[in-house]
């Protein structure tokens, strides 16, 4: 029988799933062929997976629960037996691919077993309780390790076709020296407030780093972009609050550098090798233990989640303008 293999992650938000690249990859790379994948619609995957040679088929499941949870299973089942996998990869705890891929009869599905998932299971080897606690990361490299399948790399990297970006995003293509700030993200605990943006802005203009600043945010938080703008008084910054993600990659691609908050474009912008300063205050740095970001953190840093913004204020604009001159020079 040859084999066929499917890749399910169930999580929507951006970074996580670019902290899965590398873990596709490597399968791909055991199995020496193509993997599908199967991920949320919110991740805009078709988008920026395209490129991507070893991912030959995108499929949208949005893993919904209450009565939507036996639908979605009955969609896996269709998309299961439609494409005949041999093997199923679940990238995290979630019962709900295994449960489809078990009822769809697939002989090798494997996952990391945390909690009832492993009843699903059709390996001897998983993850135990105390994994629970392991960043999602850690948990796919161990379930990969237990499985004997290497992994070459664990920086997630992303290979865009940025050609086919240009013409939807004329606007962006300004002329003289760009770079970017990721404004906004999920969690408004992770955001540094706007007037900082602004008087870093103000500093690295002074050093002649740039000409225009994209600054990266969601539709639903385009109020920081705007207050940026309105505050500031200043015309060199950019609002790609209206953009979708392939108008974010395109801004990423041109930019020299972006300075972000712990959100999915910090993330996106370090996968495509564009250089990326993290602004960490108020969780953990191990979250991106993973990843080619320069993290930078308060004097003092207690490397602990706390759920207040203001905590946010304890990174001063004077540290974050430093380490990124230090950097740069």
């Amino acid at each position: 029988m040859n084999e066929k293999i499917c890749i399910v992650y169930t999580h929507h938000k951006l970074g996580d799933l670019i902290w899965q690249l590398p873990y596709i990859k490597a399968i791909s790379q055991y199995h020496k062929q193509g993997v599908d994948v199967i991920l949320r619609e919110k991740t805009q995957a078709k988008n920026i997976l395209k490129d991507i040679t070893h991912i030959n088929l995108i499929n949208y499941n949005n893993f919904r629960k209450g009565i939507f949870y036996w639908v979605d299973v009955i969609k896996l089942i269709r998309i299961y037996l439609k494409n005949k996998y041999s093997h199923v990869y679940v990238l995290d705890k979630v019962n709900k691919p295994a449960i489809a891929a078990k009822l769809s009869n697939i002989k090798n599905i494997i996952g990391p077993g945390i909690g009832n998932q492993k009843k699903w299971l059709t390996v001897k080897k998983y993850l135990s309780s105390e994994d629970a606690k392991l960043n999602y990361s850690e948990q796919s490299q161990k379930m990969l390790k237990i499985n004997s399948i290497p992994i070459n790399n664990i920086y997630p990297e992303l290979r865009i076709n940025i050609e086919r970006l240009k013409n939807e995003n004329s606007d962006l293509k300004t002329k003289g020296k760009k770079i970017a700030f990721g404004i906004d993200s999920f969690e408004d605990y992770k955001m540094w407030f706007e007037e900082n943006f602004i008087e870093l802005a103000d500093k690295l203009y002074a050093e002649k780093l740039f000409d225009y600043i994209y600054l990266i945010c969601g539709k639903e938080k385009s109020y920081l972009a705007d207050n940026i703008i309105k505050l500031s008084k200043k015309k060199y910054f950019i609002n790609c609050s209206n953009k979708d993600l392939n108008g974010i990659i395109f801004a990423l691609k041109n930019s020299s550098f972006l300075v972000g908050n712990n959100s999915g474009p910090i993330n996106l912008a370090a996968a495509l090798g564009v250089k990326s300063f993290g602004l960490i205050a108020n969780d953990p740095i191990e979250e991106l233990q993973f990843s080619k970001i320069k993290i930078i953190t308060p004097d003092n840093y207690s490397n602990i989640r706390c759920r207040e913004r203001v905590g946010m204020k304890k990174l001063t604009v004077d540290k974050v303008f430093n380490k990124i001159m230090e950097d740069l020079n």
